[in-house]
Protein backbone atom coordinates (compact mmCIF):
# COMPACT_ATOMS: atom_id res chain seq x y z
CA UNK A 1 0.00 0.00 0.00
CA UNK A 2 1.43 3.15 -1.20
CA UNK A 3 -0.11 5.24 1.62
CA UNK A 4 -2.57 5.49 4.49
CA UNK A 5 -6.37 5.48 3.76
CA UNK A 6 -7.53 9.02 5.29
CA UNK A 7 -9.81 8.16 8.23
CA UNK A 8 -10.80 12.44 8.76
CA UNK A 9 -14.40 11.58 8.23
CA UNK A 10 -14.32 8.71 10.72
CA UNK A 11 -12.82 10.71 13.05
CA UNK A 12 -15.05 13.89 12.85
CA UNK A 13 -17.82 11.52 13.70
CA UNK A 14 -15.77 9.43 16.52
CA UNK A 15 -15.58 12.90 17.87
CA UNK A 16 -20.04 13.76 17.22
CA UNK A 17 -20.42 10.81 18.84
CA UNK A 18 -18.37 11.18 21.50
CA UNK A 19 -20.40 14.63 22.20
CA UNK A 20 -23.48 12.49 22.28
CA UNK A 21 -22.57 9.77 24.68
CA UNK A 22 -21.39 12.41 27.57
CA UNK A 23 -25.08 13.64 27.57
CA UNK A 24 -26.95 13.11 30.48
CA UNK A 25 -29.38 11.63 28.26
CA UNK A 26 -27.96 9.50 26.21
CA UNK A 27 -29.06 6.45 27.76
CA UNK A 28 -32.73 7.30 28.00
CA UNK A 29 -33.42 5.17 24.75
CA UNK A 30 -31.93 2.04 25.38
CA UNK A 31 -31.89 0.97 21.60
CA UNK A 32 -30.32 3.73 20.35
CA UNK A 33 -28.05 4.12 23.14
CA UNK A 34 -26.78 0.49 22.05
CA UNK A 35 -26.25 1.26 18.53
CA UNK A 36 -24.33 4.50 18.77
CA UNK A 37 -22.53 2.56 21.42
CA UNK A 38 -21.81 -0.15 18.35
CA UNK A 39 -20.56 2.47 16.06
CA UNK A 40 -18.38 4.31 18.69
CA UNK A 41 -16.29 0.96 19.15
CA UNK A 42 -16.43 0.48 15.29
CA UNK A 43 -14.87 3.78 15.19
CA UNK A 44 -12.33 3.63 17.95
CA UNK A 45 -10.86 0.76 15.89
CA UNK A 46 -10.58 2.42 13.23
CA UNK A 47 -8.38 5.04 14.58
CA UNK A 48 -6.46 2.24 17.01
CA UNK A 49 -5.49 0.59 14.14
CA UNK A 50 -4.39 3.71 11.40
CA UNK A 51 -2.65 4.62 15.00
CA UNK A 52 -0.65 0.58 14.67
CA UNK A 53 -0.51 1.27 10.94
CA UNK A 54 1.58 4.33 11.79
CA UNK A 55 3.64 3.18 13.88
CA UNK A 56 4.66 -0.09 12.18
CA UNK A 57 5.43 2.45 9.16
CA UNK A 58 7.72 4.21 10.71
CA UNK A 59 9.79 1.38 12.24
CA UNK A 60 9.96 0.36 8.80
CA UNK A 61 11.37 3.75 7.28
CA UNK A 62 14.20 3.66 10.23
CA UNK A 63 15.24 0.47 9.56
CA UNK A 64 15.48 0.65 5.86
CA UNK A 65 17.52 4.44 6.89
CA UNK A 66 19.98 2.23 9.25
CA UNK A 67 20.30 -0.18 6.04
CA UNK A 68 20.89 2.62 3.42
CA UNK A 69 23.16 4.74 6.20
CA UNK A 70 27.08 3.37 5.70
CA UNK A 71 28.09 5.14 8.51
CA UNK A 72 25.06 2.99 11.09
CA UNK A 73 27.10 0.88 13.60
CA UNK A 74 27.20 -2.37 11.56
CA UNK A 75 25.49 -4.16 14.30
CA UNK A 76 22.38 -2.24 14.49
CA UNK A 77 22.27 -2.64 10.65
CA UNK A 78 22.31 -6.57 11.07
CA UNK A 79 19.84 -6.15 13.18
CA UNK A 80 17.27 -4.06 11.19
CA UNK A 81 18.04 -6.54 8.35
CA UNK A 82 16.52 -9.38 10.47
CA UNK A 83 14.07 -7.37 11.58
CA UNK A 84 12.42 -5.79 8.24
CA UNK A 85 11.10 -8.52 6.61
CA UNK A 86 8.54 -9.25 9.82
CA UNK A 87 8.04 -5.73 10.24
CA UNK A 88 6.62 -5.47 6.65
CA UNK A 89 4.63 -8.34 7.31
CA UNK A 90 3.08 -7.26 10.33
CA UNK A 91 2.83 -3.64 8.53
CA UNK A 92 0.69 -5.78 5.78
CA UNK A 93 -1.51 -7.55 8.19
CA UNK A 94 -2.20 -4.24 9.97
CA UNK A 95 -2.80 -2.33 6.99
CA UNK A 96 -5.05 -5.29 5.47
CA UNK A 97 -7.01 -5.05 9.33
CA UNK A 98 -7.55 -1.26 8.69
CA UNK A 99 -9.25 -1.57 5.23
CA UNK A 100 -11.47 -4.48 6.34
CA UNK A 101 -12.53 -2.00 9.38
CA UNK A 102 -12.94 0.68 6.88
CA UNK A 103 -15.93 -1.08 4.78
CA UNK A 104 -19.24 0.00 6.53
CA UNK A 105 -21.14 -3.28 8.31
CA UNK A 106 -24.62 -4.24 7.25
CA UNK A 107 -26.85 -3.01 9.47
CA UNK A 108 -28.23 -6.61 9.71
CA UNK A 109 -24.93 -8.18 10.97
CA UNK A 110 -25.56 -7.90 14.52
CA UNK A 111 -28.96 -9.41 14.53
CA UNK A 112 -29.63 -12.45 16.41
CA UNK A 113 -30.51 -15.38 13.20
CA UNK A 114 -33.25 -17.59 12.23
CA UNK A 115 -31.72 -20.59 10.37
CA UNK A 116 -34.76 -22.04 8.05
CA UNK A 117 -33.47 -26.00 6.61
CA UNK A 118 -35.83 -27.94 4.32
CA UNK A 119 -35.36 -31.07 2.32
CA UNK A 120 -34.96 -30.73 -1.70
CA UNK A 121 -35.13 -33.19 -4.14
CA UNK A 122 -34.23 -36.62 -3.07
CA UNK A 123 -36.82 -38.11 -1.21
CA UNK A 124 -35.42 -39.47 2.49
CA UNK A 125 -31.87 -39.03 1.61
CA UNK A 126 -32.96 -34.84 1.32
CA UNK A 127 -35.03 -35.34 4.49
CA UNK A 128 -31.43 -36.84 6.18
CA UNK A 129 -28.92 -34.58 5.17
CA UNK A 130 -30.70 -31.67 6.56
CA UNK A 131 -30.95 -33.29 9.69
CA UNK A 132 -27.04 -33.37 9.29
CA UNK A 133 -26.66 -29.84 8.18
CA UNK A 134 -29.18 -28.74 10.99
CA UNK A 135 -26.49 -30.54 13.67
CA UNK A 136 -23.66 -29.13 11.38
CA UNK A 137 -24.78 -25.63 12.29
CA UNK A 138 -25.80 -26.04 15.21
CA UNK A 139 -22.12 -27.58 16.73
CA UNK A 140 -20.77 -24.56 14.65
CA UNK A 141 -23.14 -22.35 16.59
CA UNK A 142 -21.69 -24.11 20.18
CA UNK A 143 -18.47 -23.44 19.18
CA UNK A 144 -18.92 -19.78 19.25
CA UNK A 145 -20.60 -20.27 22.59
CA UNK A 146 -24.15 -18.86 20.76
CA UNK A 147 -27.55 -20.43 21.99
CA UNK A 148 -29.59 -22.73 19.64
CA UNK A 149 -33.36 -22.09 20.01
CA UNK A 150 -35.31 -25.06 18.19
CA UNK A 151 -38.30 -23.39 16.43
CA UNK A 152 -40.13 -26.38 14.76
CA UNK A 153 -39.43 -29.23 13.17
CA UNK A 154 -41.28 -31.60 11.39
CA UNK A 155 -39.31 -35.19 10.87
CA UNK A 156 -39.15 -37.50 8.56
CA UNK A 157 -39.62 -41.48 8.45
CA UNK A 158 -36.03 -42.38 8.93
CA UNK A 159 -35.13 -39.82 11.29
CA UNK A 160 -34.23 -36.63 8.97
CA UNK A 161 -36.14 -33.17 9.27
CA UNK A 162 -38.61 -32.64 6.32
CA UNK A 163 -37.51 -29.45 6.95
CA UNK A 164 -36.49 -27.25 10.74
CA UNK A 165 -35.95 -23.76 12.01
CA UNK A 166 -34.08 -22.36 14.90
CA UNK A 167 -33.24 -19.08 16.40
CA UNK A 168 -29.71 -18.41 17.42
CA UNK A 169 -28.50 -15.83 19.31
CA UNK A 170 -24.84 -14.33 20.10
CA UNK A 171 -22.75 -11.47 18.99
CA UNK A 172 -22.16 -11.37 15.26
CA UNK A 173 -24.45 -14.20 14.35
CA UNK A 174 -25.97 -12.97 10.89
CA UNK A 175 -22.55 -11.62 9.62
CA UNK A 176 -21.37 -15.10 9.87
CA UNK A 177 -24.43 -17.17 8.89
CA UNK A 178 -25.66 -15.00 6.14
CA UNK A 179 -23.68 -16.75 3.69
CA UNK A 180 -25.56 -20.12 4.18
CA UNK A 181 -28.22 -19.11 1.86
CA UNK A 182 -29.05 -21.29 -1.00
CA UNK A 183 -29.37 -24.58 -2.11
CA UNK A 184 -26.69 -27.19 -0.39
CA UNK A 185 -26.03 -30.05 -2.68
CA UNK A 186 -25.13 -33.92 -1.89
CA UNK A 187 -23.71 -36.45 -3.51
CA UNK A 188 -22.91 -40.22 -1.38
CA UNK A 189 -24.44 -43.60 -1.58
CA UNK A 190 -27.48 -43.23 0.72
CA UNK A 191 -28.24 -45.58 3.83
CA UNK A 192 -31.40 -46.35 1.59
CA UNK A 193 -29.42 -47.24 -1.51
CA UNK A 194 -29.02 -50.97 -1.87
CA UNK A 195 -26.82 -51.21 -4.98
CA UNK A 196 -24.08 -48.47 -3.53
CA UNK A 197 -25.13 -46.16 -6.30
CA UNK A 198 -24.11 -42.69 -5.48
CA UNK A 199 -27.37 -40.21 -5.14
CA UNK A 200 -27.14 -36.73 -5.79
CA UNK A 201 -29.69 -34.38 -3.27
CA UNK A 202 -30.50 -31.12 -2.26
CA UNK A 203 -31.36 -29.38 0.89
CA UNK A 204 -32.01 -25.60 1.03
CA UNK A 205 -31.22 -23.22 3.60
CA UNK A 206 -32.81 -19.94 3.89
CA UNK A 207 -30.60 -17.80 6.85
CA UNK A 208 -32.58 -14.14 8.14
CA UNK A 209 -31.92 -11.67 10.33
CA UNK A 210 -34.33 -11.72 13.01
CA UNK A 211 -37.24 -8.82 12.35
CA UNK A 212 -36.32 -6.36 15.49
CA UNK A 213 -38.76 -4.26 17.21
CA UNK A 214 -39.68 -1.11 15.75
CA UNK A 215 -38.08 1.71 17.06
CA UNK A 216 -39.74 5.01 15.89
CA UNK A 217 -38.31 8.83 15.92
CA UNK A 218 -40.75 11.57 14.92
CA UNK A 219 -38.70 14.49 13.76
CA UNK A 220 -40.66 17.42 14.81
CA UNK A 221 -39.67 19.50 11.68
CA UNK A 222 -41.66 16.72 9.92
CA UNK A 223 -45.15 17.70 11.50
CA UNK A 224 -47.42 20.34 10.02
CA UNK A 225 -49.47 21.34 12.72
CA UNK A 226 -52.72 23.41 12.87
CA UNK A 227 -55.26 24.60 15.38
CA UNK A 228 -58.85 25.16 14.75
CA UNK A 229 -62.08 25.96 16.32
CA UNK A 230 -63.71 22.19 17.01
CA UNK A 231 -67.32 22.15 15.78
CA UNK A 232 -70.38 19.25 16.29
CA UNK A 233 -73.16 17.82 14.63
CA UNK A 234 -74.51 20.37 11.58
CA UNK A 235 -71.50 22.85 12.49
CA UNK A 236 -72.72 24.08 15.67
CA UNK A 237 -69.56 24.99 18.08
CA UNK A 238 -68.71 22.83 20.75
CA UNK A 239 -66.38 25.61 22.52
CA UNK A 240 -65.10 29.23 21.58
CA UNK A 241 -61.63 28.39 21.59
CA UNK A 242 -59.04 26.34 18.99
CA UNK A 243 -58.36 23.44 20.51
CA UNK A 244 -59.47 21.45 17.86
CA UNK A 245 -55.75 19.88 16.36
CA UNK A 246 -54.79 18.35 12.82
CA UNK A 247 -51.54 16.83 12.08
CA UNK A 248 -50.05 15.75 9.38
CA UNK A 249 -46.73 14.00 8.79
CA UNK A 250 -45.12 15.81 5.63
CA UNK A 251 -43.19 12.97 4.25
CA UNK A 252 -45.46 10.46 4.25
CA UNK A 253 -48.76 12.47 3.96
CA UNK A 254 -50.44 10.55 7.24
CA UNK A 255 -53.41 13.01 8.72
CA UNK A 256 -54.50 13.05 12.24
CA UNK A 257 -57.32 15.29 13.45
CA UNK A 258 -58.56 15.05 17.08
CA UNK A 259 -61.02 17.05 18.80
CA UNK A 260 -62.60 14.90 21.49
CA UNK A 261 -61.12 16.95 24.22
CA UNK A 262 -61.90 20.82 25.19
CA UNK A 263 -57.93 21.20 26.05
CA UNK A 264 -55.91 22.11 23.15
CA UNK A 265 -53.04 20.49 24.72
CA UNK A 266 -54.95 17.25 25.11
CA UNK A 267 -55.95 17.15 21.72
CA UNK A 268 -52.63 17.77 20.67
CA UNK A 269 -50.96 14.42 22.76
CA UNK A 270 -53.45 12.26 21.42
CA UNK A 271 -53.55 13.54 18.06
CA UNK A 272 -49.64 12.61 18.67
CA UNK A 273 -50.45 9.30 20.51
CA UNK A 274 -52.62 8.18 16.98
CA UNK A 275 -50.24 9.63 14.24
CA UNK A 276 -46.95 7.59 16.14
CA UNK A 277 -49.23 4.43 16.24
CA UNK A 278 -50.32 4.89 12.75
CA UNK A 279 -46.55 5.38 11.31
CA UNK A 280 -45.06 2.41 13.71
CA UNK A 281 -47.93 -0.01 12.36
CA UNK A 282 -46.39 0.90 8.59
CA UNK A 283 -42.89 0.89 9.70
CA UNK A 284 -43.45 -2.87 11.36
CA UNK A 285 -45.50 -4.08 8.10
CA UNK A 286 -42.47 -2.91 5.85
CA UNK A 287 -39.76 -4.76 8.22
CA UNK A 288 -41.99 -8.11 8.15
CA UNK A 289 -42.47 -7.54 4.51
CA UNK A 290 -38.81 -7.12 3.88
CA UNK A 291 -38.16 -10.47 6.31
CA UNK A 292 -40.78 -12.40 4.04
CA UNK A 293 -39.36 -11.18 1.16
CA UNK A 294 -35.70 -12.04 2.18
CA UNK A 295 -37.53 -15.64 3.07
CA UNK A 296 -39.28 -16.06 -0.43
CA UNK A 297 -35.96 -15.16 -2.03
CA UNK A 298 -33.65 -17.57 -0.13
CA UNK A 299 -35.96 -20.52 -0.09
CA UNK A 300 -35.23 -21.62 -3.66
CA UNK A 301 -36.84 -24.78 -5.88
CA UNK A 302 -34.21 -27.12 -4.48
CA UNK A 303 -33.39 -27.29 -7.88
CA UNK A 304 -29.91 -29.00 -7.98
CA UNK A 305 -28.71 -26.21 -10.84
CA UNK A 306 -29.44 -23.54 -8.25
CA UNK A 307 -26.71 -25.00 -5.78
CA UNK A 308 -24.15 -22.99 -3.88
CA UNK A 309 -22.43 -25.52 -1.96
CA UNK A 310 -21.63 -29.35 -3.03
CA UNK A 311 -20.49 -32.41 -0.11
CA UNK A 312 -19.33 -35.05 -1.94
CA UNK A 313 -19.08 -37.71 0.73
CA UNK A 314 -16.90 -40.32 -1.31
CA UNK A 315 -14.52 -37.93 -2.16
CA UNK A 316 -14.44 -35.87 0.99
CA UNK A 317 -14.33 -32.89 -0.74
CA UNK A 318 -16.83 -29.58 -0.43
CA UNK A 319 -17.26 -26.90 -3.39
CA UNK A 320 -18.52 -23.73 -2.83
CA UNK A 321 -19.29 -23.08 -6.30
CA UNK A 322 -19.46 -19.27 -5.66
CA UNK A 323 -15.62 -18.66 -5.00
CA UNK A 324 -14.32 -21.66 -6.03
CA UNK A 325 -13.64 -23.09 -2.75
CA UNK A 326 -12.34 -26.51 -2.22
CA UNK A 327 -11.49 -28.56 1.06
CA UNK A 328 -10.94 -31.88 1.45
CA UNK A 329 -11.86 -31.96 4.89
CA UNK A 330 -15.23 -32.90 4.57
CA UNK A 331 -15.94 -34.55 7.93
CA UNK A 332 -14.19 -32.06 10.11
CA UNK A 333 -16.60 -29.30 8.05
CA UNK A 334 -19.80 -31.74 9.26
CA UNK A 335 -18.36 -31.56 12.94
CA UNK A 336 -19.17 -27.68 12.71
CA UNK A 337 -15.61 -26.50 11.98
CA UNK A 338 -17.10 -23.95 9.68
CA UNK A 339 -13.98 -21.21 10.26
CA UNK A 340 -12.40 -22.10 6.90
CA UNK A 341 -15.35 -21.81 4.70
CA UNK A 342 -17.10 -18.86 6.27
CA UNK A 343 -13.13 -16.74 6.34
CA UNK A 344 -13.16 -17.46 2.52
CA UNK A 345 -16.64 -16.25 1.91
CA UNK A 346 -16.27 -13.13 3.72
CA UNK A 347 -12.33 -12.26 2.26
CA UNK A 348 -14.27 -12.58 -1.37
CA UNK A 349 -17.10 -10.42 0.41
CA UNK A 350 -14.51 -7.96 1.83
CA UNK A 351 -13.04 -8.13 -2.16
CA UNK A 352 -16.05 -7.36 -3.73
CA UNK A 353 -16.55 -4.21 -1.84
CA UNK A 354 -13.30 -2.88 -1.10
CA UNK A 355 -12.95 -2.67 -5.22
CA UNK A 356 -16.75 -0.85 -5.30
CA UNK A 357 -15.45 1.40 -2.54
CA UNK A 358 -11.98 2.60 -3.81
CA UNK A 359 -12.38 1.18 -7.10
CA UNK A 360 -8.88 -0.74 -6.65
CA UNK A 361 -8.59 -4.26 -6.12
CA UNK A 362 -7.92 -5.55 -2.44
CA UNK A 363 -5.51 -7.39 -0.86
CA UNK A 364 -6.27 -10.79 -1.79
CA UNK A 365 -5.42 -13.93 -0.06
CA UNK A 366 -4.82 -16.14 -3.29
CA UNK A 367 -6.76 -17.47 -5.85
CA UNK A 368 -8.17 -20.56 -5.46
CA UNK A 369 -9.63 -23.15 -7.88
CA UNK A 370 -13.16 -24.83 -8.38
CA UNK A 371 -12.75 -28.57 -9.53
Amino acid sequence: MDSLPDITLFQRRLDELDARMRDPSFYANARAAAEVTREHQRLQQIVAQRAACERLRRELDEARGLLRDPSADAELRELAEAELPELAARAETEESRLLRAMIPPEPSDSRNTVLEIRAGTGGEEAALFAAELARMYQRYAENRRWTVEPLGTSPSERGGYREASFLIRGEDVYKNFKYESGVHRVQRVPATEANGRIHTSTVTVAVLPEAEEVDLHIDPQDLEITVQRASGPGGQGVNTTDSAVRIIHKPTGTMVYCADGRSQQKNKASALAVLRARLLRVKEEEEHARYAAQRKSQIGTGDRSERIRTYNFPQSRLTDHRIGLTLHSLSQVMEGDLDEVIAALQQADFEEKFAELTGRPAPSRGARSDD
